[in-house]
């Protein structure tokens, strides 16, 4: 098609090449014709749609169709997966950190632990049992060998701790009521329960959950 613009003038009907070339190229550049070039997004999708009919072509056997699904079920099944539990790493450091039989309490077992000793070491035996405690749950969930939620009591997790070392249930059944005590019922500690509730930590700590049924014995 000739440019309206150029009817009447002294241009030749039948342009060679380079004349034909540049006639479209100043067509092609009004701004009607680009208005109705696609978006960057219309490219993008119209290059994954092409993607996917290419999938489901399949050179007429049901090989394409059947990539296709799984590639689509695949895709939905890992959006789905971060939604719900998020990723594995992060969501495992939240796990073992946080609320701790009421309190929010970010600090590992072994950060319990020393706090729990300089307690004892000081004569407040109340302070240390319940920094020991604590250090067992926190000790148990960093190992993933119990889980806690925010209204996890003592004795909730003793039970719990009680399924995976059987051969340890009265002892962490002992300690938790240690911990109720002197927290909640006001009872002053003494050092024979801070040092029952240490043992038993350090017994928890070289056991295998494995061997749990076969772990040390009972206080």
């Amino acid at each position: 098609m000739i440019p309206p613009r150029l009817i009447g003038t002294d241009v030749p009907v039948a342009p060679d090449a380079p004349d034909a070339r540049n006639w479209l190229i100043d067509e092609l550049s009004k701004p009607e014709y680009t208005a109705a070039k696609p978006t960057l997004l219309e490219q993008a999708t119209q290059s994954f749609l092409d993607w996917i009919g290419s999938l489901f072509s399949g050179a007429g056997d049901a090989s394409g169709l059947l990539v296709a699904v799984a590639a689509v079920l695949l895709v939905v099944a890992l959006v789905i997966g971060v939604l719900i539990y998020g990723l594995p790493r992060l969501r495992h450091r939240s796990a073992a950190r946080g609320s701790l039989f009421g309190e929010d309490d970010d600090r590992s077992a072994d950060d319990l632990r020393r706090a729990s000793d300089a307690r004892a070491a000081a004569g407040d035996w109340s302070g240390a049992i319940e920094e020991r405690f604590r250090a067992v749950a926190r000790a148990l969930v960093e190992r993933t060998a119990v889980s806690l939620a925010p209204g996890t009591t003592s004795h909730a997790f003793a039970r719990s701790a009680g399924d995976v070392f059987p051969a340890e249930q009265a002892s962490i059944g002992s300690a938790a009521d240690s911990f109720d005590a002197v927290r909640y019922l006001g009872r002053p500690g003494v050092r024979e329960d801070f040092e029952a509730i240490r043992s038993l930590d350090e017994r928890l700590a070289a056991a295998s959950i494995d061997l749990a049924p076969v772990a040390g014995g009972a206080a």
